[in-house]
């Protein structure tokens, strides 16, 4: 089969407004992930056995499942408990929840990995525990999570598709109608894996970069 370039450019616009609608669905998926995974990492470090106990169970149970499934059950399910929502909302909700028990674990190592006394120095100045997590354990816990945050942005990125199961009008679902109104799949197939590939290169140097600059601000690196 021929490549058309006529096609290519006839489909281009149509590519291009999707990508803008996949950013969107990633950039509020990954906000949901990173402000819920840090509530699940904090809830696994209290005094309280048993919330502990429940939120590790949670967070495992998530794992180990597919994330089709979950936007599945969000979009689907919930419906049946009074809860109906957008294909937005719902791909959004779900690949939230999804990354957020991915980060909670990014947290979590970060977190282990501030020394004790650093907790001891926090106490005996009389800082209350929240004070604590803001001004003295936060930030030297989050350049050590950058790393594996900027690899769950990307793995967020491209598992965006998979919205295209509930109707979400992103990069794959495009692709797919055009392959289906014009009986051609070789242009937007692969249109839209150069586009995932342009999109991912620089965002995974970005996330290097911004990771360097944290930690020289910090002092941790010259």
């Amino acid at each position: 089969m021929e490549w058309k370039w006529d096609f290519t450019l006839q489909i281009l616009p149509r590519l291009i407004e999707a990508t803008g609608a996949t950013l969107m669905a990633a950039a509020f998926g990954y906000l949901i992930a990173m402000v819920l995974g840090l509530g699940l990492a904090l809830a696994q470090r209290t005094p309280y056995g048993a919330l502990t106990r429940v939120v590790r169970e949670g967070v495992e149970f998530i794992r180990s499942t597919p994330l089709i499934l979950q936007i599945f059950f969000v979009f689907y399910v919930a419906p049946q408990f009074g809860v109906t929502l957008s294909p937005w909302v719902a791909g959004m909700l779900a690949i939230g929840l999804h990354y957020a028990a991915y980060l909670s674990e990014v947290y979590r190592g970060g977190l282990e990995s501030v020394d004790r006394g650093q907790w001891e120095a926090a106490t005996s100045l009389n800082l209350g525990t929240a004070h604590a997590y803001r001004r003295i354990i936060l930030p030297q816990a989050l350049p050590n999570a950058i790393p594996g945050m900027g690899n769950y942005l990307v793995g967020i990125l491209k598992d965006t598709p998979m919205l295209s199961v509930i109707g979400v009008g992103e990069l794959m679902h495009t692709a797919n109608a055009i392959g289906a109104e014009t009986y051609r799949f070789l242009e937007p197939f692969t249109l839209v894996g150069l586009i995932f590939l342009t999109i991912s290169l620089p965002l995974a140097e970005l996330v290097r970069r911004a990771e360097t600059r944290l930690r020289r601000k910090l002092g941790l690196v010259k």
